[in-house]
């Protein structure tokens, strides 16, 4: 990890705290870490900075924390991206995380099987752990928002224009499209599809509400490579 994210919990004092879980075992195994040795630190939500191992013994590590820097600043982007299979889901969340996505929403599309939504990776406690290890990779303590919407033609008409009001709204889809925009200024509404790209139908209701059908070529990608690609094209 490339920044240790504290939790409020572990705070035993206002500049203390104490770690007994994975990151007491990344300290040990991985930085190899010693009394005294200095770490880039961040509370969850609020400020980054560093702290100074006092105590690092088998079951538990003491540090003094100094908290001055704010973190990164998010992209102004609204994500919507229709669920993809729960393997990639992991790496997905861990991807918008780590690019500074302030809001994803999860919707579903004709394309996304229903077994998906039974996954156990969309657990609230899940979701949030994929997250954290983006913010830990790009050094952020924000966590991004994420919705998840079900119904996608009634998400759509009563929801998507408000959300896209005052955005660029567009539609990550292959086809007979305007190529996606560059270094774009102002907040941005993007929509990515399913491994098997939107329906037709999907394209026209998004479309209706506000975001434009744009492409990256002829090439069909993994979703999780799409994200990416749209992401470093845009901003």
């Amino acid at each position: 990890m490339n920044l240790l994210l504290l939790e409020d919990a572990d705070f035993v004092g206002a500049d203390r705290v104490v770690l007994r879980d994975r990151r007491l075992t990344h300290l040990q195994q991985v930085h190899r870490a010693e009394s005294g040795d200095s770490l880039r630190v961040g509370r969850i939500g609020g400020q980054m900075g560093k702290a100074q191992i006092l105590r690092l013994e088998a079951s538990e590590a003491e540090l003094h924390i100094t908290l001055d820097q704010p973190p990164p600043a998010k992209l102004p982007l609204t994500l919507l991206l229709a669920l993809p299979r729960p393997k990639m889901l992991r790496r997905v969340l861990q991807t918008v995380a780590s690019m500074g996505v302030p809001r994803l929403i999860l919707l579903n599309s004709y394309r996304v099987e229903k077994s998906f939504w039974q996954t156990p990776f969309l657990e609230p406690a899940a979701i949030r752990g994929q997250l954290i290890l983006g913010l830990e990779q790009s050094r952020d303590t924000v966590l991004p928002e994420v919705r998840i919407e079900k119904r996608f033609k009634p998400f759509v008409e009563d929801q998507l224009a408000q959300i896209c009001a005052g955005t660029q709204g567009l539609v990550g889809h292959p086809g007979q499209y305007p190529s996606c925009p560059r270094a774009v200024e102002g907040p941005v509404t993007l929509a990515i599809g399913p491994e098997g790209g939107w329906i037709p139908y999907e394209v026209e209701k998004l479309a209706e509400a506000g975001l434009q059908p744009v492409q990256l070529g002829e090439r069909i990608l993994r979703v999780e490579t799409a994200v990416t690609a749209l992401l470093a094209r845009l901003f």
